[in-house]
């Protein structure tokens, strides 16, 4: 089935308009580029689909030979920000409408669910993972878990892409203990908070590569500060001035 023609870009970012979801289309264009590049007969994992915006991207731009595993139990904790617990309910809902979305979009056959958390997964999907997609829980446990976990059974030449990288302070602090000094990642760039590493057995990591992450910490603290002001009610009085308030940062 390999050769097939696929869409492009701004087709697929159509595809998710209404959506809800948290990827941006710049964010939406480094999952294309990651799914496109991804070898006939290969594999992608998504940890953490929600509604399925980002799944959708993924699907429809990899190979049809590609398969697509989202990693979801849609059991209602850390469903967004702010989000982390209690909100069993609305996972019943956001289930649904995840298949929904993706047989909208014509990808339903594409995709295997599996509905489990991340570390429990693991027996579900085979090696390597030529791209892997981590958008799971954001606390610093569970998102040093994934990226070490998950990382090492991406193949040499494999794509890591971090949802919430150097904006959510977890999974930050787990990219600076898994990554920042490690040699099997080499950092490759940004979208926003959605960071791309790329899988080098050649071990070209080093300072140069630490360098680069370390040099993304001050948009953290960018990310951080505003977090705190729009919690603490500043989006409110920014509303009562009549001045646009700035969205969560992601």
């Amino acid at each position: 089935m390999t050769g097939v023609a696929r869409p492009t870009l701004d087709a697929v970012l159509a595809l998710t308009d209404g959506i809800d979801g948290w990827m941006s289309a710049d964010q939406g264009a480094r999952l294309y580029e990651a799914a496109r590049r991804c070898p006939a007969n290969g594999r992608i994992v998504e940890i953490g689909s929600f509604r399925g915006r980002s799944t959708i991207v993924l699907a429809s731009a990899a190979d049809p030979s590609v398969e697509v595993v989202a990693i979801d139990p849609h059991a209602g904790n850390d469903r967004g920000p702010q989000e982390i617990e209690g909100f069993a309910a609305a996972a019943r809902t956001d289930r649904e409408v995840f298949e929904q979305n993706l047989a909208a979009a014509g990808v339903a056959d594409r995709v295997r669910h599996v509905a489990a958390y991340s570390d429990a997964a693991h027996p579900a999907v085979a090696s390597p993972i030529d791209v892997l997609y981590v958008d799971g829980a954001h606390r610093f446990g569970p998102a040093r878990a994934d990226i070490r976990d998950w990382g090492r059974r991406i193949g040499d030449g494999g794509t890591l892409l971090i949802h919430d990288s150097f904006s959510s302070v977890g999974v930050t602090l787990a990219i600076l203990r898994q990554l920042v000094l490690g040699r099997r990642f080499r950092y490759v760039g940004r979208s926003r908070s959605l960071a791309e590493y790329r899988a080098d057995l050649g071990g070209h990591g080093g300072v140069g590569n630490a360098l680069r992450q370390i040099a993304q910490l001050p948009w953290f603290a960018r990310n951080l500060t505003l977090k705190v002001l729009l919690t603490v009610g500043v989006g409110k009085l920014l509303r009562r001035l009549r001045i646009p308030v700035p969205e969560w940062p992601y």
